[in-house]
Formats: C-alpha cells, sequence, structure tokens
C-alpha cells in the first residue's frame, strides 16, 4: 500500500500593524500616525522587525497622499518606509482607507465615492507594483455605522439610507480598486477585514439582536455575491434607496476577498438588556419599540462560552469558507490584560486551526499605541493606550507585550506568572452588579513590602485590581534591614518579584534619627537588593525628589547629580546608588509629594479638611513640587515592572506647582474658600520638581486631582 505523506501546514504567523486612522470629525482631521508620532520615526519600523513579524498591515492611507486633488500626489512618506520594509524582508498589507470618508474632496455618501477610490487605487499598485496583498477599505460595516448610522464621524449622519449608501460605496469602492490594482498585479490578494462582534440579548429584545447579528455580516456578503433576491438585505438595502443593478454588479464575486481579516475587541460582542433598573449610572438607548442599555458580553455570566475569538472565528470560517487572519489584536488597559488578551487570541486560533479552519496569522494591532480610541476620536483629551512599544519617550519602549510577540513570532510560548490569573473578563467582579470581592489570582505573587505604609497598601489595592498575586508583608513577616528575613520570606513565598515601599517616611525626624532613617531608607533596600541579585529576581524601590537641592531652576531629571540638603535625601541619594551597583536590574522610581484617595495621610486631604472648617492654610509658593497622585503611580510602576524596566526612573503627574498652588487649585476644584490659604514668609526658594528623560508616563496634575475630589469629597468633609 502506498502511504501519501499528509500537507505540513504552515505554523501560525505573527503579523503587525500600525494604527493609522484618518478621520474627519466635524471640520478638524485626526491623523493617529500623527499623533503617535509614527510619521516621523523611520527607525520604527527596525524596531517592528525585531520583534520577528512576517508582514504589516501598513496605510497609503488616501487622505494623506492625495488631500486636495484626485492627480495631486506625494508618496515621498511612503516610499521611504515602504522600501525599508522590503529591505527589512517584511511582506506588506497596503491599507488605502482607515475609517475615513476619503479625502475632503469625496466622503462616503458621495455617489462618485467608488470611481474615486478605485482610480486612487491605480496609482497607489503603478507606485508599488510589488506589493501583493490589500485592504482598500477596512472594516466598512464598522465604518458606516460609526459614520453614517451613529454619527461620531464625517459626514456626521443618524439613518439607514446613510448607512445602507455607504456600505454599497465602500464594497464597490472594494471592488473597482482590486481590478485597477490587478491590472498592475495580477495575483494582486484582497485581504478584507471586518469586526464581527455578536450581539445577544434578552427574550423580550431578541428581534433587536438578531437584526444586528444580520448586519453584521452585511459587507463581506455583499462582497461574496451572497446577497440576492432571498437575501435578508436583498429588499431592505433596496428600500434604503440602493439600486437593484448596485447589488447585481456584486454577483459575479469579482469583489470576494482571497483572506478574511477578522478583527475582535473584547467590546466587539454586546448584550441588550430592557431592564434598566439592573444597570444603575448607564445610560439607556434604544430603538423606537424598546429602551436598553447595550453592554459588554463579556460582563454577562449567563453568556460564559458563546463569548470569545473562538467562537467568532468558527462562525466566519463555516460561513465563507474563506482562508482567515485575525487582523488586529489590541486591548488598551494595563500591561498584564494587554498580555492575557494576547495570549487568549493566540490560544484560540491555534484551537481552530486544530479544528480545520484555515487560519494563518494572528496580527499585533496599534504596535505604536492609539490616542483617544477612548472617545472614538471624537474628543481631544490625548488619551494614549500603549501598545507594543510605548512612545512617550526619546525613542518607542518596547513592553511586556513586545517580548511576548517576539516568542510568539519564533514559534515559542510566552510564560509569566501574570498568565496564571485569567483576565478581567472571565474573572467574577466583571459581572455587573457584583458584590466587591477579592478576585481570584493564581500562581507566584508579587512580594510587597511596607504593609503599614501608604504606598504598600496601595500597590496592594491596586494589584488585587489588576488580577495580580501578591503578599503584602508587615516587618513582623519581613524585616528588610534582616539579611535572615529577607531569605525566610523570598523561600517561603516563592516571589516573581518584590516591591519595596517599606522606609523611613517622617523627613522632619530624620535630622534627629540619622541612624534610624539609613537604615530603613538605605540599608534595607540594599540587602533587598542583594537578595533578589541571587535569586535573579526583579526589584522596585522608591526614592524622592529630596535627593536634589531645588536649585537648578528647572525639573530634574533622572540623569541630573543627586545633590541633597537633608539627612532623609541623603538616606534615599545613598540607597539609589548601592542599589543599582548591587543589582542593576533593580527600578529605582523617584517621585514627590504624593497624595491619594484611600488616606488621610498627605497635604491635599489635610488641606481640604481644614479648608472646609474654616481655617487658615499655611502653604509655600517658594518651594514648587511635582504632586504625584497615588493611583497613577502605582499603575505606571507595575507596568514597568512588567516590562521589565531597571535603573532610575522619574514618576510624577505632569504639571509643577507651589505648594500653594496645589492647595489653591485643589480648594478651586472642591468650592472652597482659597483666600484662606497664606503664604508664610520663612520658606526659602526651591524647586524639587521631577520631569523625565526616558518618558512621561503619567498624566497631567489637573485630571489626577479632579479624580481625587471626585473619590474622597466625603471623607474630608465627614472630618470636618
Amino acid at each position: 500500500m502506498t502511504v501519501h505523506p499528509q500537507p505540513v501546514r504552515a505554523p501560525l504567523e505573527l503579523w503587525g500593524g500600525v494604527e493609522c486612522t484618518v478621520v474627519r470629525v466635524g471640520h478638524s482631521w485626526r491623523n493617529q500616525i500623527a499623533e503617535t508620532g509614527h510619521a516621523t520615526r523611520l527607525g520604527d519600523l527596525d524596531a517592528i522587525a525585531a520583534l520577528g513579524i512576517k508582514a504589516i498591515r501598513y496605510p497609503i492611507v488616501w487622505e494623506t497622499v492625495a488631500p486636495d486633488r484626485p492627480g495631486s500626489v506625494d508618496f515621498g512618506w511612503h516610499d521611504a518606509r515602504l522600501e525599508r520594509l522590503r529591505a527589512l524582508g517584511i511582506r506588506v498589507v497596503a491599507g488605502l482607507v482607515h475609517h475615513g470618508s476619503g479625502p475632503r474632496y469625496t466622503n462616503l455618501l458621495d455617489r462618485d465615492f467608488a470611481a474615486k477610490l478605485g482610480d486612487y487605487a491605480a496609482r497607489v499598485a503603478a507606485r508599488y507594483p510589488w506589493i501583493d496583498d490589500w485592504t482598500p477599505v477596512n472594516e466598512p460595516l464598522t465604518t458606516a455605522r460609526f459614520a453614517c448610522l451613529y454619527g461620531h464621524w464625517y459626514p456626521h449622519k443618524r439613518s439607514y439610507r446613510a448607512l445602507a449608501r455607504a456600505i454599497v460605496n465602500e464594497c464597490e469602492g472594494t471592488r473597482r480598486a482590486m481590478a485597477a490594482i490587478r491590472a498592475v498585479n495580477p495575483s494582486a490578494r484582497l485581504l478584507q477585514t471586518e469586526d464581527l462582534g455578536k450581539t445577544f440579548a434578552t427574550p423580550r429584545l431578541a428581534y433587536q439582536a438578531r437584526h444586528e447579528n444580520l448586519r453584521r455580516w452585511l459587507s463581506l456578503d455583499l462582497l461574496t455575491g451572497r446577497i440576492g433576491p432571498d437575501h435578508h438585505w436583498w429588499e431592505l438595502l433596496q428600500q434604503q434607496g440602493v439600486a437593484e443593478a448596485e447589488l447585481d454588479a456584486f454577483q459575479d464575486g469579482s469583489g470576494r476577498p482571497d483572506i478574511l481579516g477578522i478583527n475582535h475587541y473584547l467590546t466587539s460582542e454586546r448584550y441588550l438588556d430592557e431592564r434598566l433598573d439592573r444597570y444603575p449610572g448607564i445610560e439607556p438607548g434604544g430603538n423606537r419599540r424598546h429602551r436598553y442599555v447595550d453592554l459588554e458580553a463579556v460582563r454577562i455570566p449567563e453568556l460564559a462560552g458563546e463569548t470569545g475569538p473562538a467562537e467568532r472565528l468558527r462562525e466566519a470560517w463555516e460561513r465563507y469558507r474563506i482562508p482567515m487572519v485575525v487582523s488586529e489584536v489590541h486591548h488598551g488597559c494595563t500591561r498584564e490584560e494587554q498580555l492575557r488578551w494576547l495570549a487568549e487570541v493566540w490560544d484560540a486560533a491555534e484551537t481552530v486551526r486544530g479544528e480545520g479552519v484555515d487560519l494563518r496569522a494572528v496580527t499585533l494591532w496599534s504596535l505604536m499605541g492609539a490616542v483617544d480610541w477612548r472617545s472614538l476620536i471624537t474628543r481631544r483629551e490625548g488619551v494614549y493606550d500603549v501598545g507594543a512599544f510605548d512612545v512617550r519617550g526619546p525613542a518607542p519602549r518596547p513592553t511586556l507585550v513586545a517580548r511576548a510577540a517576539t516568542q510568539l513570532a519564533a514559534g515559542g510560548r510566552f510564560e509569566h506568572p501574570v498568565l496564571e490569573t485569567p483576565g478581567w473578563w472571565h474573572r467574577p467582579e466583571r459581572v455587573y452588579g457584583a458584590a466587591a470581592a477579592a478576585p481570584a489570582t493564581a500562581g507566584r505573587p508579587l512580594l510587597i513590602t511596607g504593609a503599614t505604609g501608604t504606598l504598600g497598601r496601595a500597590f496592594a489595592r491596586l494589584a488585587e485590581h489588576r488580577g495580580l498575586a501578591h503578599v503584602l508583608t508587615p516587618r513582623v513577616d519581613l524585616d528588610i534591614t534582616d539579611e535572615a528575613s529577607i531569605e525566610a520570606a523570598i523561600a517561603r513565598l516563592q516571589p516573581w518579584a518584590i516591591v519595596n515601599t517599606a522606609g523611613f517616611v517622617r523627613v522632619a525626624d530624620a535630622e534627629q534619627e540619622r541612624d534610624a532613617c539609613f537604615r530603613a531608607n538605605t540599608t534595607g533596600p540594599e540587602r533587598l537588593a542583594a537578595a533578589c541579585a541571587r535569586h535573579g529576581l526583579p526589584l522596585v524601590t522608591f526614592s524622592s525628589d529630596l535627593v536634589f537641592d531645588g536649585q537648578l531652576g528647572r525639573p530634574y531629571l533622572e540623569t541630573d547629580p543627586a545633590r541633597p540638603t537633608s539627612v532623609y535625601g541623603a538616606s534615599k541619594a545613598a540607597a539609589e546608588q548601592r542599589v543599582l551597583d548591587i543589582w542593576p536590574e533593580t527600578l529605582v522610581v523617584r517621585t514627590s509629594a504624593f497624595f491619594g484617595p484611600w488616606d488621610r495621610y498627605n497635604f491635599v486631604w489635610d488641606t481640604m479638611r481644614r479648608l472646609n472648617r474654616g481655617e487658615i492654610v499655611e502653604a509655600s509658593d517658594a518651594a514648587v513640587v511635582s504632586p504625584t497622585y497615588v493611583p497613577d503611580l502605582v499603575h505606571a510602576t507595575l507596568d514597568l515592572l512588567l516590562d521589565g524596566e531597571s535603573g532610575l526612573w522619574h514618576l510624577a503627574n505632569e504639571g509643577a506647582v507651589s505648594w500653594r498652588g496645589l492647595a489653591e487649585r485643589a480648594a478651586e476644584g472642591a468650592g472652597l474658600d482659597a483666600s484662606l490659604i497664606r503664604t508664610p514668609e520663612r520658606w526659602a526658594p526651591a524647586n524639587t520638581a521631577l520631569s523625565s528623560a526616558r518618558g512621561l508616563l503619567l498624566r497631567k496634575l489637573e485630571p489626577a486631582l479632579e479624580d481625587w475630589l471626585q473619590h474622597c469629597a466625603l471623607d474630608w468633609r465627614e472630618a470636618a
């Protein structure tokens, strides 16, 4: 008997993509390539290539190449980058329209949109005939919904008639674009992307869910020629002004994708519920029959097993039987949750491949991050979500996600203790109305010293919130000045990292208690560093702006020499040097004047309490600091720890201010009488504000103060 060998299937590939949306909101244009800084950094491509990705979704976006007139094109920026990608051996999937409505001389409702896009595609193909893979219009249904049904983006319409026209224009534009491209490159392939999130609902709203679940296939059904007289959308589209001849044009299958790109996000799947009383604080919407809330389906426990990337990939495969890629994986959240989501999607891809689905790649999206996507780019708030790289420094900085990507691209697996706890979308606290409870965590813990201090308790609280297994140790369980105590704790707890928040905190008392201050602030971190070096454990420890004398005349950077003028500052400066000499992998965080929502031992809380009582508050206008909001500090520190960062980092909210200025801003936000704030004459000028040469990771002071006032108003008013 002759045995025929089975074909060997290629391993799952890792692809990449840069967030490249160009949209018009009112009269303003947003360009994510510019806002993340990728527009000016050719070197980003070498950093991306170092991950080992095989292909990249890359923009040749219409609005940037020919913004004013169809025949006036400028490919200069793209020439340099596309040639660099070729030299790096990375395949390009070219995108022409990414959530936009086209340049100013057209829009999604323009009857000539498709012809104009086809003409533009011909020019691009002539310029780059070597590109084989194309996405003329990214997520056509999603774009049409956001621009023409919900009104978020230009042309800001809210009607089904506008939705129908936009989706047909986009799909016809895709068909014409591919015809023009194939006239130049007959082997060109259409990689059509779409978000295929599913809608679930209560029995009363089942009709609405059915409608939305039929609509979610609309763009792909058009392109694959499935919309004929027997199709759900055949008559509906014609009722909204689409001519039968326009639908007939797709019947020959000329728009059929060669590859389906499935974009799936944690918010893609929705749940509709008319029982509004169950969801206080959530703004309802609805249709003309019912009012209801539109929720993330992952928060509904009854849907366990029905949501997730594997289920949606199976549905798409069964419907079309077209080779697929996961064309976007991104989660704008904390670092470990980004990693957990990437791992879940990668595992889902491998699972469905094992079932026979022809799935070829997973695409790590938003490699350089994204700006203001939490408001769908409709508000200019400057909220940056990190990608595989963090661009808030002098050069893109690889994150934990980049480390994972490198191993996945090489055909391996990435292991980390945080993966032993499921993502928030699987934990009990995700459920609306769930009673507050500690999330289930597993695996090796993060060891946090300093159980009685503000910072230690904050780390424990936020580690719990982020699903990070942790142990918060008091001095009786771990004395950082005692080598034997440190070794015993490491042996007992088996931590994967240590965060040291213990220390001497009474700055004024340090002048009379020098030995105690140095023992806690210098000897303790020094011995922790020695233990971590022996065991290969990451260590975080904290320093202070008081290592500086305040006479530089500008905010201090990590590269500025320490010049302490107090015992406390000297103890911290000595600790920095000794710890980094012993264990260079230590992350030393300098911070300043922190205030938080969970304790009363800070300047802001005490100022509010006293002003609320009508008392005089003395605050210097000569001493300038960088007030730091504790939750922001803790989140950024944990992210840096997970990223594997080391050395000195300055972490403080942006916005140097005097103590008096801080008191006045807080009083104004709380509606208290700022005239009660007085300036003592005895305070000497000093500016110990912190900035960073490595990256400004914390937000501005104003929104941080707003958060504090929102969370702490009851506390300081009750204390009055």
